[in-house]
């Protein structure tokens, strides 16, 4: 039974590190931090390699965020931790409605290269995501 449990941390640990890998400095693209540096000066980050993509972690004013650049430097998008109160009314009425008894754990801000704008509530075992009108627009398993 033991080996049964060790195994199954194992895997759950292995998936998450498949998923999401954190990366030295050294490691991110000259173009990726060049970029990252020119979009957020001054700023440190901790990096991350997700779906081929590299991910940087950091704060500025006082706010978690993340942003996400393609390997040869191209930003995609950025986030930024929202209380779960700021997101918009409509979030919160889909949630209420279509996930009966689920609260949301986290709320973010989720602004895309061109400027769009979108918003995500965090339940459990999903994310769900919205435009910035606050109309659904998927969900994502975790």
């Amino acid at each position: 039974m033991k080996k049964i449990i060790v195994f199954g941390i194992l895997g759950t640990v292995l998936s998450a590190s498949i998923i999401a890998q954190k990366i030295e400095m050294s490691s991110v693209p000259a173009a990726v931090k060049s970029s990252f540096e020119k979009k957020f000066p001054g700023i440190k980050a901790k990096w991350e390699k997700e779906d081929g993509k590299y991910e940087a972690g950091f704060k500025q004013d006082g706010k978690t965020m993340s942003a996400m650049f393609e390997s040869d430097g191209t930003f995609t998008e950025s986030e930024m931790v929202i209380k779960v109160t700021e997101l918009p009314a409509n979030v919160l009425s889909y949630v209420k409605s279509h996930y009966k008894g689920k609260s949301i754990k986290d709320g973010a801000k989720i602004t895309k290269a061109d400027g769009t704008v979108n918003y995500e509530a965090e339940l459990n075992d999903k994310d769900v995501i919205f435009n910035g009108e606050g109309k659904f627009l998927k969900e994502n398993k975790e």
